[in-house]
């Protein structure tokens, strides 16, 4: 289980040198004659292939299953339960669903800070333009990470109580100490989070993501995140109207607290119908928003709740219709101008998950090479630094083979050179990329019988 990171969120104005953007260097990036020089060698290439493939044995148009000799863990409690318009999507999102691609940030157990720590253990001073009864409110109930630890059973009940009711003050400060408090106490313990949820701090909560002070939002925002990685209080969570605030917080929040309602939305979509809520409600734009203009642990929050979300062919429509094909385009482009950065590939490998997913709605086809997908996917399947990317790739063109524009877009992966890298994966590939390679040769071989006829 993967931490979901945090770090110290900045003053206004200041710096933040922990979260840096990712710009790639410009001493390894190949020049525009060089990409369009590969780019014309592969299209050489494929037109001296074009004779031998059409009676190579390799290129015979076997149905392959594409979930064949497929053995990856399950994302999460992913069941992707919709209907889909043929038997080849079907495998295509059977192949999606299993993909371990999200494994290094779709799970997490709760938030862990060295900023949460300090924030629990110094006392809250108001400002300047609190009333002057804030001294009559509950104060300094300061504790740390191994007091909370040795806290029983039943002394934490009362010490719950106290933090929920102090959210109702009408100090920020001790409102933001409160909800610091909950959310440090839900930050391990499974059985903690059961009665915080039970003692009804969600409710309690929920008008705090409101809230103008962004530390207060911010702690608000994580208590819920980490209340919302036990089962039991998802449907507690969604039902109090938490995903319309969890929203409000990711268009308005911190770096830090967009991040974090990313995930609880994400945890909330674990649960199926909650899919439907959380799209409806406009969730998809800000998460397109996060995507292109969040840092590196945002862009990778947004990409894995949005693979979640777009498991619905509705919530698939909303992302493209949101514009969140380009920028995945972009972050596939951005990783072959960087090849020796792993943390492009990774991020590339991210993208082209939830590129897949977008290649299930004929709109999100037409995204797709409009935007300059192909020539980006065949850059990848020649290039590609990992072979999942290189796999991923070709469930992606294999969509793009099928629906209305099934054979205009094989004529277009022709004429961009694919054939001679598909032809060496289908000889020297895994055996799943073998099997896709073989089945894209197929498709490339059909425009030309059509055209014969």
């Amino acid at each position: 289980m993967v931490s979901v990171q945090e770090s110290h969120t900045p003053n206004p104005g200041q710096f933040h040198p922990t979260r840096p953007y990712y710009t790639p260097p410009p001493s390894s990036s190949p020049s525009r004659f060089q990409k369009h020089l590969g780019r014309s060698m592969r299209t050489v290439r494929s037109s001296f292939y074009q004779s031998e493939c059409s009676t190579s044995s390799t290129c015979s148009n076997n149905n392959y299953n594409l979930t064949d000799d497929v053995h990856l863990q399950q994302l999460a409690t992913a069941n992707n339960k919709s209907t889909k318009s043929s038997a080849s999507t079907a495998s295509t999102e059977e192949y999606l669903g299993i993909s371990q691609i999200f494994s290094d940030f779709s799970a997490y157990s709760s938030d862990i800070s060295g900023e949460l720590q300090r924030l629990a253990c110094l006392p809250e001073e108001p400002n300047d333009n609190e009333e002057s009864n804030d001294k009559s409110e509950p104060e300094n109930f300061s504790f740390c990470t191994e007091i909370v630890e040795s806290i029983s059973p039943e002394d934490l009940q009362p010490t719950v109580k106290i933090c929920i009711d102090s959210l109702s003050s009408n100090s920020v400060a001790v409102k933001r100490s409160a909800a610091a408090k909950l959310r440090l106490l839900a930050k391990n313990r499974s059985e903690n989070r059961a009665l915080i949820g039970e003692s009804g701090a969600v409710p309690a909560l929920l008008p705090l993501l409101g809230c103008a002070d962004p530390w207060t939002q911010e702690n608000a925002v994580t208590a819920l995140l980490n209340l919302s990685l036990l089962d039991e209080n998802k449907p507690l969570i969604a039902g109090a109207g938490a995903v319309k605030s969890l929203i409000y917080v990711l268009k308005t929040g911190t770096e830090v607290s967009k991040q974090n309602a990313a995930c609880a939305l994400l945890n909330l979509a674990m649960i199926d119908e909650n899919k439907v809520s959380i799209g409806a409600c406009g969730a998809i734009p800000p998460l397109v928003s996060l995507l292109i203009n969040g840092s590196n642990r945002g862009k990778k929050d947004a990409l894995t709740t949005l693979y979640k979300l777009c498991s619905m062919k509705a919530n698939k429509k909303r992302a493209v219709t949101a514009g969140v094909v380009k920028p995945l385009v972009e972050l596939v482009v951005a990783a072959g101008e960087a090849s020796e950065e792993q943390g492009a590939a990774g991020m590339a490998e991210k993208a082209l998950v939830v590129l897949s997913s977008m290649a299930g709605v004929e709109e999100g086809k037409t995204a797709i090479v409009e935007e300059g997908g192909i020539p980006a996917l065949v850059e990848v399947i020649e290039d590609g630094a990992t072979v999942k990317g290189k796999e991923f790739s070709m469930v992606t063109l294999l969509q793009l083979c099928e629906g209305v524009n099934g054979v205009r877009n094989r004529g277009l992966l022709v004429g961009e050179g694919v054939i001679p890298p598909l032809v060496a994966l289908s000889q020297t590939g895994t055996a799943r990329a073998k099997h896709m390679a073989e089945r894209l040769l197929g498709y490339m071989r059909e425009p030309r019988q059509e055209g014969c006829s």
